[in-house]
């Protein structure tokens, strides 16, 4: 059976590093300064004792006053994941530093993220669109997307 890190476990192994990058933790993740993010993956991948080779998943949330992009960590050898997590601020360009150098696979979910919530990846190349087409308005997954927004219930009794 896979393990899953606590977040707390997982935050005090990266405070002996990066004394500075944890902001929180909880017993399922632990928030990372958005600088620091892609430093704290290099470091996870390579550590024998960590050893997170696989990027499960990257995807994002909005949460309106802030986007969370959440980072999912597989260790093969020691059938473990992680969850890591990172804040970009802003609704007009919010961005953090992009992992795909860390692994391959955060290529398409980067461009996935950009394209449905507006998250841009700082220094990688090719940051375009993936499942909407070029010149297609706005991010479709953000709260604020339709303006007005949908009511939730149909006004005729439905």
């Amino acid at each position: 059976m896979t393990t899953a890190t606590a977040g707390t476990a997982l935050a005090e192994a990266l405070r002996e590093r990066f004394p500075n990058a944890v902001q929180e933790a909880d017993a399922h993740a632990a928030w990372i300064e958005p600088s620091a993010i892609a430093d704290v993956c290099l470091f996870l991948r390579d550590d024998p004792a960590h050893d997170y080779k696989m990027l499960s998943s990257l995807t994002a949330v909005d949460y309106v006053e802030h986007f969370e992009v959440v980072y999912r960590l597989t260790s093969l050898s020691r059938n473990a994941t992680a969850l890591l997590k990172a804040r970009a601020r802003g609704r007009e360009s919010p961005s953090l530093p992009s992992v795909s150098g860390v692994w391959r696979g955060a290529d398409l979910q980067e461009r996935e993220v950009w394209d449905l919530m507006g998250v841009a990846f700082e220094g990688r190349p090719n940051l375009k669109r993936i499942l909407t087409w070029e010149g297609f308005q706005g991010h479709p997954l953000r709260r604020d997307y339709l303006e007005p927004p949908l009511p939730y219930s149909w006004p005729h009794g439905g």
